[in-house]
C-alpha cells in the first residue's frame, strides 16, 4: 500500500470536537445511547473514547451558547512531519491558528491548528499518548473506533482540491447527480476507503460523523438500541456502494447526524482509480435495498445548521 500513504505524514482521523448548548443531554446521548465511554470531564469539556480504539478520545463535547464544529483532528507520523506541514501551509498562505507546540488536551502530544478552505478548524498532531483499549466482544454493540467525518461545503470540488493540494488526501470515489453535478467526494489518508468526505450542501456544516462497529450483528444491534431509545433515524440500515460500508444515520439531540457503520472497504492496491457513481442508481445508495430510497427529505436532514464556528478558532 506504499502508494496510498499520505505524502505529508498524515496517518488517520483522531477525533471530532463539537460545541453544543444542550451539553448534559448530549453527554447522556453519547454515553448511554451511542455507546462511547466518557473518559474524563474538565469543566465545560467532556472526552468520549471508543472502547476498541487507542485514541484518547474520538468525540469532544464542549458546553457553549451556540452549536458549532470546534475542530477535526488528524494524526501525523512524527513531530517532524507536523513541523514541515505547518511550515508548508504557512508558506502557502493557509491561515494558521497557532504554531506547532505541546497540546494542552487529553493525551498531550505535539501539533497545530489551521483553517481549511471553508473555515473549519483542523488540527494535526503526533506523539499523543494512547489509552488502554480492548477488543470489543461478540454481540457488544458499541463503537470500535471513529470511522470518518463528512462535511458540507457549497463548493465541494474546491474543498476536495484543497485537501488534495495542502493535506495530501487522495480521492477514492465520487457521487454524481445529473441535475446537481458532483455531490460527494470520498477522501483517504490511509488504506481505508475514506476518513473524510466532502458533501454538497447549502452552507459549511457537519454532514455526519461515522463510527465503526465490530461486525454486522453488532451494527444491527446498535442500530436497534438507538431506535428504541427514540432517537430519530434518518436513513438505513443499508449498504452503500462507494466504500461498500453499511449505514444507519441518526440525528443526535443537537441536530448533528451520527452514523453507525461496519465493513468499510480497505484499498489493497496502489492502482486505485476513483469511480463516479450516479446517485440515481438505487444500488449506489443502498446495495441491499433495505433503506428508503434517498430523497430530498433525507438529504436535507444532513444539511444541518450553518456552522457558527467558520474562521473562528475554538477557545480550547
Amino acid at each position: 500500500m506504499s502508494g496510498n500513504l499520505n505524502e505529508f505524514g498524515i496517518t488517520h482521523l483522531r477525533h471530532v470536537d463539537l460545541a453544543v448548548p444542550d451539553y448534559e443531554t448530549q453527554r447522556t446521548f453519547y454515553r448511554d445511547t451511542w455507546g462511547l465511554t466518557e473518559e474524563g470531564k474538565d469543566g465545560d469539556l467532556s472526552y468520549f473514547a471508543a472502547e476498541g480504539s487507542p485514541e484518547q478520545y474520538v468525540v469532544r463535547l464542549r458546553q457553549a451558547d451556540e452549536k458549532r464544529l470546534d475542530l477535526i483532528a488528524f494524526g501525523a507520523d512524527s513531530n517532524d512531519s507536523v513541523d514541515k506541514l505547518a511550515a508548508k501551509l504557512g508558506g502557502e498562505g493557509v491561515q494558521l491558528v497557532g504554531d506547532p507546540g505541546e497540546l494542552q488536551t487529553a493525551g498531550g502530544g505535539y501539533g497545530f491548528r489551521f483553517f481549511d478552505l471553508d473555515g473549519r478548524t483542523i488540527e494535526v498532531s503526533s506523539d499523543v499518548a494512547t489509552r488502554q483499549h480492548r477488543a470489543v466482544e461478540e454481540g457488544e454493540a458499541i463503537p470500535v473506533r471513529i470511522s470518518h467525518a463528512v462535511m458540507n461545503s457549497n463548493d465541494p470540488n474546491a474543498t476536495r482540491d484543497w485537501y488534495t493540494k495542502y493535506l495530501g488526501f487522495q480521492l477514492s470515489d465520487s457521487l454524481w447527480s445529473q441535475h446537481m453535478g458532483e455531490m460527494m467526494h470520498f477522501m483517504r489518508c490511509n488504506d481505508w476507503h475514506h476518513s473524510l468526505a466532502i458533501a454538497r450542501g447549502p452552507h459549511t456544516s457537519v454532514h455526519h460523523v461515522s463510527f465503526e462497529m465490530r461486525g454486522l450483528d453488532e451494527y444491527m444491534r446498535g442500530t436497534g438500541r438507538v431506535m428504541r431509545a427514540g432517537i430519530k433515524k434518518v436513513w438505513g440500515p443499508g449498504r452503500h456502494l462507494a466504500g461498500n460500508n453499511t449505514f444507519s444515520y441518526f440525528i443526535d439531540p443537537s441536530g448533528n447526524t451520527m452514523e453507525y457503520t461496519t465493513e468499510l472497504e480497505r484499498l489493497s492496491t496502489d492502482e486505485w482509480h476513483p469511480s463516479l457513481h450516479d446517485i440515481a442508481d438505487p444500488n449506489v445508495q443502498d446495495q441491499w435495498g433495505t433503506a428508503d430510497p434517498m430523497s430530498e427529505i433525507i438529504a436535507r436532514e444532513s444539511f444541518n445548521d450553518p456552522d457558527k464556528g467558520v474562521f473562528v478558532a475554538p477557545p480550547v
